[in-house]
């Protein structure tokens, strides 16, 4: 059996929900793409996650990070996390001159929670020192808007280009029509989801910067998120939103469903995605508890003040999981893991509501990441170094 037909079958395979089996679309994965002998997810360092924190990283009253501080936070994370002196050698751990460096940053919060400028210009920094020549470096993402709104440029060397995938919304001749997953969530009309050209034909290697995001279907934007739904197209049909204001919607058990639970993983495992991703640095110096993606309301910000450090993004997200769902119980809002459809909503409700959901809410997409064997879930089996600045 190869790779591809293991996928499907897990795919389709019924799973449990709150005691009751769960039917799940039935994916077809088609690649070309070979697996690499080490596998980037979830990499050399599965069930490890570092967590360096500093109060000074962040000013909560303007928003402005603190350069010297991130660089510190970096070096020591990845010397926790290879087990280097050196920040140097931690890095050439993972990457070779000859390689060419995907980031994958996440613009969707933008301007305020997003990838940070700082982070992302400290881990070219680094790659350089490895040397590694600007035009080695490519920062990443799908919409081209998103990508100017955050500005990456003024922050990096001359040289770093900034690829998006999509300069106008649908377009997709930059996404490989070689390498897909097919499956049909609502009777769509396109039923393809394809991976990047860029991923697929360019880069060698991926370091993926996502933040710490509440997120309205899949209860967190994570590692496995932002890598996932961020590498491929014509990835939101997964899901089907209440309409604006109209009640009689709710009576169709189809509206407020996502598909993000099996969806997720099924697009990170995909090759040469799931290969070429060899390190998570996940960006937790701001954080969105309510709202996410595209958050509108600052009083659904808050400042965790750290980063995490990894190479398995189940075990970086089953954290993330518990730190969201931590805020929102501090702030009085609903578990990202109801279920109920009383709380169901349209956007403009929930934009401003903590206790309104626009869908059912999928989190347990990162347990079933790790049935496809990209990473640890566990609590017990993860290990967390943390450190303090």
């Amino acid at each position: 059996m190869d790779r591809r037909t293991f996928l499907q079958m897990l795919a389709a395979a019924p799973l449990a929900l709150d005691g009751k089996p769960l039917a799940l679309p039935q994916y077809r994965v088609v690649s070309p793409y070979a697996a690499a002998k080490r596998l980037g997810m979830p990499g050399p360092y599965p069930g490890k996650v570092v967590s360096a924190r500093s109060g000074k990283c962040i000013d909560e009253s303007n928003g402005k990070v603190d350069a010297t501080v991130v660089r510190e936070m970096m070096a020591r994370g990845m010397c926790e996390l290879t087990g280097r002196s050196q920040a140097l050698e931690a890095w050439k751990s993972f990457f070779e001159p000859g390689d060419v460096v995907g980031i994958k940053v996440n613009c969707g919060g933008r301007p305020d929670v997003v990838s940070s400028p700082e982070i992302v210009a400290e881990i070219v920094r680094n790659l350089m020192a490895l040397g590694l020549k600007p035009e080695q470096i490519v920062l990443y993402e799908r919409f081209q808007s998103q990508l100017d709104e955050v500005n990456y440029g003024p922050h990096l060397p001359k040289g770093i280009e900034i690829v998006a995938a999509e300069k106008g919304r649908g377009e997709n001749h930059r996404y490989d029509p070689a390498a897909y997953v097919e499956v049909d969530f609502f009777g769509e009309e396109d039923t393809r989801s394809n991976l990047m050209k860029l991923v697929t034909q360019r880069v060698t290697k991926i370091i993926n910067v996502p933040n710490v995001k509440d997120h309205g279907a899949a209860g967190v934007t994570g590692c496995l998120k932002n890598i996932a739904y961020g590498s491929f197209s014509n990835v939101a049909r997964s899901h089907r939103e209440i309409g604006r204001g109209n009640p009689e919607i709710l009576r169709n058990p189809e509206a407020g469903k996502s598909h993000t639970y099996s969806f997720v993983a099924t697009l990170a495992a995909v090759e040469p995605l799931r290969s070429r991703t060899v390190l998570q640095i996940m960006d937790g110096l701001r954080g969105v508890w309510h709202g996410g993606p595209f958050v509108t309301d600052p009083r659904f910000r808050f400042y965790p003040k750290q980063m995490l450090f990894g190479t398995d993004p189940v075990a970086i997200d089953r954290l993330l999981l518990d730190m969201i769902d931590s805020k929102r119980k501090a702030e009085g809002a609903i578990s990202i893991w109801d279920r109920s459809r009383s709380s169901l909503g349209p956007s403009q409700r929930r934009n401003h509501d903590p206790n309104v959901n626009i869908l059912i809410r999928e989190p347990g997409h990162v347990e079933y990441a790790s049935t496809l064997g990209l990473g640890v879930h566990d609590l017990k089996k993860i290990q967390v170094k943390e450190i303090e600045l």
